[in-house]
Formats: structure tokens, C-alpha cells, sequence
């Protein structure tokens, strides 16, 4: 084909897509490609490098760029003719993401969104960067000095371009194969949890400096620390962390839910979209710690939090939806912030107890508008409920403004983290139909997210979106869905939750299993052909899925009895290990599996499963402080493995009974929930 056939003028590519990222750029005069094998072959004709931009829906620099450079049809013209132009929403490929941003650290660079990396025509990746303005600012170059100083580049200094290229493929490939002499250890653990409290800021709590976001995985492990050693100062940090989030601007005080992260150092001024994966993780981990503090502003974060999950988030497949945007009417934030006048006239009388308790002023705390946060009045120190109520009015008067665009799609990862945390959190608060409404979900993502391969068997897929579903599946989806299917085993005992775990779980291990090192890679055996195949320990905004994959393996193991779950645990620790403790925090999720591989506690009840002494034992199990706890809830023993140590256990006097195991023996068994919470203290 020749060069013109690839180009036609003006021909933007996107209009056929269904990611709402993809689509905001379909008007754009740049000549975007989706990532497709042809717009890899363009590149080839043309000899022309790629410019690859990634970003998401809810990205406000990535609104900010498109609007002052892919908007600019001066901007678009360079671009045009210099670069065959390829637009990726990461959330839809995330495995095209992780390559690049890794490229763009290996080069020195900080990562985030937007991406911009410039790639020879088979994708290897030789620059990059990710805001650029458009005009020398930041200490950064414009976009149109880029764009000229890569194409000279490219034309004349092709062989620097090859070297540096394959460079960082060479380096992108290698996956850690050091191993720690003794092995991973509880106490090499504490040690970890320890050191990092000289990074904590114990004033306003999360890590010190600016931007803070939320990173919830970090204080789960800091916690089950806290827990495992009992170290107060590694519980203090994780609550002063916790009631900083849950009192700062970071969340919505009036439609409840997170922002993304806090663009300041006090939790105040978010970036404010509110992003599935967050507030699941923080569902997920202030139900956790509720268990032991029993604080009741955790509780009531997690039920104002639901409450908008519930009203805002189901997307048309019956899952749930990936994201609200942080800009609405080309604004950051204007959906949210308030003004003093505007409060004054919504709230009459109650108007001056709102702002005190809220930080409305005049003047405002955040670009002449106030953002409602509570950080100078502590929870339960006024009337909660009447704040309640008042907030209820501004949410309804909220509701006639223009509304953040939503991403609709729905992602299996992001779906299993979500499913997980509200049915824990149902069966911890007394909520069934929010156990039902994580079943719901989760039949939605098998109804719709699922697909038979040639050999019969149920596949995962990524992204469903507008009634097309992306095929493959990455290693998250299947280890967070995996998770979401035992949580709902956990909380239910339906064991029907158990068979999907399982089918799940060996279809990672047949899929995506590294034979030669252990643990798991990022993308199937049979998925597209990239450069790299990814494997990595490292947690992002989201756990790693071998992470993840621990905890299905270690929960799936002590549920089921079956050694070889263990041996893969223990296997996939091993081979990363020593990179989760290089990149710490950011490996926190595998270590905190490892936590629950080698300290679990297994509370086994044996019962009907619609007796009230049964559900009293299940409350009494998921109501416990304890954070590596596993239960099971069955008919008879015989129904467990013969190396499970309450396999062939029965009810005692007939009356519904729990065994509490720890590794291969368990205690005298109980036979009230009042006996089954004082022996779980």
C-alpha cells in the first residue's frame, strides 16, 4: 500500500471506538490512530516515528493537553506530518502502559498521565515524557519544541535512536532473578513497616509532602503489622492516616466517596475525580480497621461511601462503572466546590453551623470557593446527624448543576477490588443488600466479561464498554476477580463462588505462570505480541495482580487444603520478593499475602446455612479485629480436604459449631457467637 493510502487528510480514527477517553479525542484534528497493527504497518511505510499519547477519562492534565495542543490545528498539523499519531486509554490497555511508563522511568523520567513516548515503527520505545506545555514553562519545552527536536532526531541520528532503543528493551526484559538468602520472614516484615515511619507525616498523616494520595495497600500492610507485632506506632499511623483522609477536602462531605489524591500536604484540595479502585481499596481498609477501633467515623465514611457507589456508579452491564470525571463545563472541580453566598441561601438558619463545621468562608479555602472539609472539627463534636441532613440539601441542590463525565466502562480488576470490599464490608456492618449488590456485580461481569475459548473454557476479559467487550484479560483481572469470588464465599458460603475462584486461578496458572522463575506476567501466553512480557511485584494505584494472586492462592489454599495452591504462593513470593522490598512502599500487597500465607487464622462453621446461630456465627467471624482471618462456613467437615485440620469435624449437640485453626491445628470448638468473638480477640 502506498504512503498516501495510510494518510488520508484529516482522517482521525477514534470515531469507531467505544473508550470514552478515546472518543473525547475523535474531533481532534490530529490524525489519531487507536493501537492497531496498522498503525503500526503506517509507521513502517511512512518511516516515520510514533508518537504515543496515553491517558484516561478522568485525567485532568490530559484534558489540559489536549486543549492547548491536540485541539490547535497548528499543533495538530506538526504532529501530522512528522508522526503517525497513536491515542491509548490506559485503563482499556493497561499492559501497553506498563511497558511505557517503565521506559519512561528507565530513562530518568517520572511517570503519570498524560504519556507522551516516541516509539520507532515496531514500538520500541527511545523518548518520552508526559506534560508538555504549550509554550516553554515547568522547566519543560513546549510540545512543538519537542515534536521538531525528535523529528531531527529520528532523521539524523538514527543509529543513537536504534542503540538507545534497544537499550531499554534489553532492560525492560529482565525480571529479577535474585532471591533473598533466607527467605521472606514475619520479622524481616516488621522491620519494613518499621523503617517506614520516619517517611510518615505525623501531622497530617499519609506520607510526608505533596501531592498525598491515598495509597491504601500501603497501610493494610502497615496494619496487619501493627497487628502481627503489636507495634502502636504502626496502628497510629494507619488511623491518623485514616481520620486525615475522612475529614479532609480528599472526600466528597456532601455525595460522599474519594477523590484521586490530594494535591496538598493537609488532604484539602483534591484532584477530584473519583476514580472505582480507590474507593474500594478504602471501603475495604476502613472496614478493616473499624473491626478493631470500632471508630465511628470509619463506619460512617464506608456507609456514605457505598450510598454513592450504589446512586452514581453501575455501569450498563450491571457492573460497575471506572470513573467520574474531576472537570465539568472545562473546570476543575466546579461540580463540587461551593461558594459562602450559595450556602447561605440553600441552608437558611442552619447555614452558619454548616460553615463552621466545614470550612466555609468569604474568602474560601481554594481559589475564592470553598471545598467542605472537616479537618478542624472532629468527628461525633457536633450534631452528625443534623450535618447529615444539611448535606442531603446541597447534594440535592448538586444534582442540577452539570455533572463530571463519567467513563462507563467497566474493568474486571478494578470490578474484583470493589466486589470484595462492599461484600466484606456488607457482611461487617449487617448490610445484606450490600452483599447483594456485589453479587450482582459480580454475575454482571460473568454475564457479560466473560468468553469460551476453543478448548471450552471460561475466559476473563478486560473491558466491557458500549456492548463490546475487550477479549483478553490481564493477570489482575483474574487475580481480583479470584479475590471478589472469595470474599463472596467467604460472607455467603456459596460454594459455587468457591468453583469460579478456582476455574480463575488455574487459568492464570495456565496463562500467564513464568515456568522459568515463578510467579506470574502481566499478559497471557497468547495475548498480542508486544515487546516485553511484563512480570513485576510492583503495586501502582491499584495492588499488583502477584500480589493479588497470593492472597487468592493463600485464601484458596487454607479453604481447600490443596498443597499445590501453597507451593505456587510460596513460589511466587520467592521470586519477588527482593523487588516488592525495592520498590517498597510499592510492593506492599505481595508482602501483606505473604502476611497472610504464614499467619492466617481459619475460622471453619460448621452449620445450615440458614440458621440464625449460623448467620450470628458469620457476623461474629467477620465482625473480628483480626486481619488475616479466612472463613469458611460448610455443611459437614467431610466436605474439606483431608489435610484441611477440620476436615471431618461436625457439629457438637447438633448445634452449628466453629473450629478455629491456626496452621495445621485447631482449638476446642465453640458453639455460641459470643464465645467465637471472645476467642478471636
Amino acid at each position: 500500500m502506498s504512503v498516501d493510502s495510510y494518510f488520508p487528510p484529516g482522517h482521525n480514527r477514534l470515531g469507531a471506538e467505544t473508550s470514552p477517553y478515546l472518543r473525547q479525542h475523535m474531533a481532534n484534528p490530529v490524525e489519531w490512530w487507536p493501537w492497531c497493527d496498522n498503525a503500526l504497518q503506517a509507521a513502517v511505510v511512512a518511516d516515520r516515528p510514533i508518537l504515543l499519547s496515553v491517558g484516561y477519562s478522568a485525567c485532568h492534565w490530559c484534558h489540559v493537553m489536549a486543549h492547548e495542543s491536540f485541539e490547535n490545528a497548528d499543533v495538530a498539523a506538526h504532529m501530522n506530518r512528522l508522526f503517525v499519531n497513536i491515542k491509548v486509554d490506559r485503563e482499556e490497555r493497561p499492559d501497553l502502559d506498563a511497558i511505557y511508563q517503565k521506559a519512561l522511568a528507565l530513562l530518568g523520567e517520572h511517570g503519570g498521565w498524560p504519556l507522551t513516548m516516541f516509539l520507532t515503527p515496531d514500538g520500541t520505545p527511545f523518548w518520552g515524557g508526559t506534560y508538555f506545555p504549550p509554550q516553554p514553562a515547568y522547566g519543560r519545552p513546549s510540545f512543538t519544541e519537542v515534536l521538531t527536536q525528535i523529528d531531527r532526531v529520528w532523521r539524523e541520528m538514527r543509529d543513537d535512536v536504534g542503540k538507545q532503543g534497544a537499550a531499554l528493551v534489553e532492560a525492560l526484559g529482565k525480571h529479577g532473578q535474585e532471591q533473598l538468602r533466607d527467605g521472606l520472614s514475619l520479622p524481616l516484615m516488621q522491620d519494613v513497616a518499621i523503617s517506614l515511619l520516619e517517611y510518615i507525616d505525623t501531622e497530617y498523616g499519609g506520607l510526608k509532602g505533596a501531592p498525598k494520595f491515598p495509597m491504601p495497600f500501603v497501610y493494610d500492610f502497615l496494619w496487619r503489622m501493627a497487628h502481627r507485632h503489636e507495634r502502636v506506632e504502626l496502628r497510629d499511623a494507619v488511623t491518623h492516616t485514616l481520620e486525615a483522609i475522612c475529614q479532609g477536602g480528599i472526600y466528597d462531605h456532601v455525595g460522599g466517596g474519594f477523590a484521586r489524591y490530594s494535591t496538598d500536604a493537609r488532604w484539602l484540595v483534591p484532584h477530584f475525580e473519583k476514580m472505582l479502585y480507590d474507593n474500594a481499596q478504602l471501603i475495604e481498609l476502613l472496614t478493616l480497621v473499624w473491626r478493631d477501633t470500632r471508630a465511628p467515623l470509619f463506619a460512617a465514611r464506608v456507609r456514605e461511601t457505598v450510598t454513592w457507589l450504589l446512586r452514581e456508579m453501575f455501569a450498563d452491564n450491571g457492573a460497575f462503572a471506572a470513573a467520574l470525571d474531576a472537570d465539568s463545563e472545562g473546570k476543575e472541580g466546579k461540580f463540587t466546590v461551593w461558594t459562602e453566598a450559595q450556602i447561605d441561601e440553600l441552608l437558611g438558619a442552619d447555614a452558619e453551623g454548616f460553615k463552621a463545621a466545614y470550612d466555609v468562608t468569604a474568602s474560601g479555602n481554594w481559589e475564592g470557593h470553598a471545598i467542605p472539609n472537616r479537618t478542624a472539627t472532629p468527628y461525633d463534636t457536633v450534631d452528625e446527624e443534623h450535618m447529615a441532613q444539611m448535606c442531603e440539601v446541597l447534594l440535592q441542590a448538586r444534582e442540577s448543576r452539570i455533572r463530571p463525565g463519567r467513563d462507563d466502562k467497566a474493568l474486571a480488576d478494578w470490578n474484583g477490588l470493589m466486589i470484595a470490599a462492599l461484600a466484606r464490608a456488607g457482611a461487617t456492618f449487617k448490610e445484606k443488600s450490600w452483599i447483594a449488590a456485589a453479587a450482582r456485580a459480580f454475575a454482571a461481569v460473568r454475564e457479560t466479561m466473560t468468553w469460551a475459548d476453543e478448548d471450552g473454557g471460561e475466559r476473563l476479559g478486560h473491558a466491557w464498554c458500549a456492548g463490546r467487550l475487550q477479549a483478553t484479560a490481564m493477570l489482575d483481572d483474574y487475580a481480583h476477580m479470584a479475590n471478589a469470588a472469595l470474599a463472596l464465599f467467604e460472607v455467603t458460603g456459596n460454594s459455587t463462588y468457591l468453583g469460579y475462584a478456582r476455574n480463575w486461578v488455574e487459568t492464570a496458572h495456565a496463562l500467564y505462570w513464568d515456568e522459568e522463575s515463578g510467579g506470574y506476567f502481566f499478559t497471557a501466553s497468547d495475548a498480542e505480541t508486544l515487546i516485553v512480557r511484563t512480570k513485576t511485584a510492583n503495586d501502582s494505584a491499584t495492588p499488583s495482580g502477584n500480589g493479588a494472586m497470593v492472597f487468592a492462592l493463600a485464601r484458596l489454599y487454607y479453604i481447600t487444603g490443596e498443597a499445590d495452591d501453597r507451593t505456587r504462593a510460596g513460589a511466587t513470593v520467592a521470586a519477588l520478593s527482593v523487588e516488592a522490598l525495592r520498590a517498597f512502599p510499592h510492593g506492599t500487597a505481595l508482602l501483606s499475602g505473604f502476611a497472610l500465607l504464614e499467619d492466617s487464622i481459619q475460622v471453619v462453621i460448621v452449620g445450615h446455612p440458614d440458621s440464625t446461630e449460623t448467620a450470628a456465627m458469620l457476623t461474629a467471624a467477620h465482625t473480628s479485629p483480626a486481619p488475616n482471618l479466612i472463613v469458611a462456613r460448610i455443611d459437614d467437615g467431610d466436605a474439606l480436604a483431608p489435610s484441611h485440620p477440620a476436615h471431618g469435624k461436625k457439629r457438637v449437640d447438633g448445634k452449628t459449631t466453629a473450629y478455629i485453626c491456626r496452621g495445621p491445628v485447631c482449638e476446642a470448638p465453640v458453639t455460641s457467637a459470643t464465645d467465637l468473638t471472645a476467642a478471636l480477640v
